[in-house]
């Protein structure tokens, strides 16, 4: 407020007027009027300074507390707030190659702890480079750049090949056409092989400076795929858009050829800002409707080509199936799941490639629908005996998935099973076979539904489980990913939460581990930022406890009111519960909004038992509105 004008220094004042002088103003204001515009003043002041401290006393903390402290959506774009992933991949036994995050592709030793940069950030600035992969020989480098996305997984880009060591660059296209657009490439597993998808039909080149040879010729847009997914498969099959298989010497290829010529179209407007939107219609099944029909072959890549189709076994080869895993286990054998359309009959069979036969070694049914068929099998060397995980009764708690040994007998469709694990947890993934110390390695929940921790498992003897990650920053790793070296003696873990992502390199013989990232720029972000409050629970729906994760803002307050956001996985087998770490939009919400967010594993969700997955079947959209109620309630 300014001073009055009975306070401000220096003031000249004005004479008072002669008596012959006329006055033309309004008249000199007198001595009282000077003293009520004072006490207004000051009246108006109080009452400002009342309404101040009101603001101030009832304006929440978060409220008060500075924009640079909550989370924002310009935030979740910034460098600093995302995770870096290295993308890290073993090479050989002792060495990885991963991006760090100054953008130089590193190969590290952890024999000799040394490192060497392999390609420099610079590069991919000059190039434009959007995903890079490098020849298995470490010679060339296949850059994809005007990267666009398809569905989930799949994408259109145009690839050029670089030469590490001379620098010079090419594209890669088919003989017939110049500046394509690729529907996939990438190295094969030995040398300079190459191969690429353009319009729907495969290419082959042994090496970066030979002609390319087409595989298949059959590929049609929309309509019928060689070698790639279409939507169906991509999304809902192998979760993946990749659908082709080397065999370990990289002399063969199998692959799927899917036709979707009997599958009706569903059509998508794409609203790409003009007046109206752009139609695309793709290959969608609904219930009733013809499925995409599926044959596997493979190819012989060294001397003539010869293809081979590999056959169902007879119950599905007149009925329509799935083909939901393939593997190879040696140079001439795959593994193969089948599946019939109903999803509750799956077979494992072991094919000869050079043949076409396929064996039946293991056989699945359910009386509602079978989960997990995409994972793997582990086999022995010389294919013996393999480790899948299968249901298993726990008592009153249902079936959960479990490590089986199944070994050969006399006759090849007939094994013997031993069960390695059990208990009222799940056996996630099945990592490696390590044969000389007669060793499984796999990822469980036994800690809990919500974490992934590293165990190995003997195969003889009473040996009990041990767990090789639970003392391992437990603080902020509990759930894991991993990958194996070749020789089974390293492991890259990925440990992705509840703390910032962070990338390790763990020997398995001893305690001896290198940090590849730490994300430590996201660490130092977020701790600027104030950090949410997470809180876990369980909700009991009849004779289930299924669990929650509360995030609650970082003033939260049980005496104040807030909105409430629930979240919910609508997949069957998903997960929304887990230490998992996450910086999403429903994080803005807590940070700037005092939003309270809950996500809920109902029933039908994963890793809680087959009971509680399949309490949807025929049910859905019932059961799960019922979980989420009481979740909020």
């Amino acid at each position: 407020m300014t001073a009055t004008k009975e306070s401000q220094p220096n003031q000249r004042q004005k004479p008072p007027p002669k008596d012959d002088e006329e006055d033309l103003g309004a008249g000199a204001p007198s001595e009282r009027n000077w003293k009520g515009i004072a006490i207004a003043l000051l009246v108006i002041l109080g009452v400002c300074s009342l309404i101040t401290m009101s603001v101030i006393l009832l304006t929440p903390a978060d409220s008060q507390a500075g924009s640079d402290t909550k989370l924002t959506v310009e935030d979740l774009f910034k460098p600093e707030f995302m995770v870096h992933d290295p993308e890290a991949k073993w090479i050989n036994d002792s060495e990885v190659i991963y991006r760090n995050r100054d953008g130089h592709v590193i190969k590290f030793n952890i024999l000799t702890n040394e490192t060497d940069i392999v390609l420099t950030n610079t590069t991919f600035v000059n190039f434009n480079v959007a995903k890079y992969a490098v020849s298995p020989d470490l010679k060339y480098v296949l850059f994809a750049y005007d990267v666009k996305p398809v569905y989930r997984h799949s994408y259109m880009a145009s690839y050029s090949i670089y030469n590490i060591h001379t620098r010079h660059v090419w594209e890669l296209d088919p003989p017939e056409v110049l500046n394509s657009v690729l529907q996939y490439a990438a190295w094969g597993v030995q040398g300079q092989q190459l191969i690429y998808i353009f319009e729907n039909n495969i290419y082959y080149q042994s090496d970066v400076k030979s002609n390319s040879l087409r595989l298949t010729s059959s590929g049609k847009e929309g309509v019928i795929f060689n070698g790639i997914t279409d939507w169906l498969y991509e999304e809902e099959i192998l979760q993946s858009h990749v659908a082709h298989w080397w065999s370990p010497d990289g002399e063969r290829l199998a692959f799927l050829v899917l036709n979707d010529s009997l599958v009706p179209n569903m059509a998508l407007p794409r609203f790409t800002g003009a007046s109206y939107p752009k139609g695309k219609q793709y290959p969608y099944p609904k219930a009733g409707q013809p499925n995409p029909t599926v044959k596997l072959f493979v190819v012989n890549l060294y001397g003539p080509t010869h293809t081979q189709e590999l056959t169902p076994p007879e119950s599905l080869k007149l009925r329509e199936h799935y083909v939901t895993m393939v593997k190879w286990i040696g140079k001439t054998k795959t593994t193969v799941r089948w599946m019939n359309r109903a999803q509750n009959v799956s077979m494992l069979t072991v094919c000869d490639t050079t043949t076409g036969a396929c064996v039946k070694r293991h056989e699945e049914t359910s009386e509602l629908w079978l989960s997990k068929q995409n994972q793997e099998p582990v086999f022995s060397r010389d294919g013996s005996r393999f480790f899948l995980t299968v249901p298993v009764k726990q008592g009153g708690r249902g079936e959960f998935h479990h490590i089986a040994m199944f070994t050969t007998q006399f006759r090849a469709d007939q094994n013997e099973v031993r069960h390695l694990t059990s208990g009222n947890w799940e056996v996630t993934k099945i990592l490696a076979y390590d044969e000389s110390n007669d060793c499984i390695y796999f990822l469980s929940t036994e800690s809990s539904p919500r974490r992934r921790q590293l165990f190995s498992v003997k195969t003889v003897g009473l040996f009990p489980r041990r767990c090789l990650t639970c003392d391992l920053n437990k603080a902020h790793c509990l759930f894991f990913n991993a990958e194996i070296s070749p020789s089974n003696q390293n492991i890259i873990l990925h440990c992705k939460g509840p703390g910032v992502p962070t990338v390790i390199i763990h020997s398995l013989n001893n305690a001896n581990y290198y940090i590849l990232e730490n994300n430590s720029l996201l660490k130092a972000a977020l701790m600027v930022k104030r950090i949410q409050i997470t809180d876990f629970r369980t909700i009991q729906m009849e004779h289930f406890d299924l669990p929650l994760k509360i995030s609650y803002p970082p003033d939260f307050s049980e005496s104040r009111h807030y909105g409430l956001l629930l979240v919910v996985d609508g997949s069957p087998g998903g997960q929304a519960v887990s230490d998992r770490f996450t910086l999403e939009w429903d994080s803005i919400l807590i940070s700037s909004d005092n939003i309270i967010v809950v996500r809920l594993d109902g029933r039908g969700s994963g890793f809680l038992g087959q009971r509680v997955l399949h309490e949807v079947h025929q049910r859905l959209g019932t059961v799960e509105v019922q979980d989420q109620i009481a979740a909020v309630e």
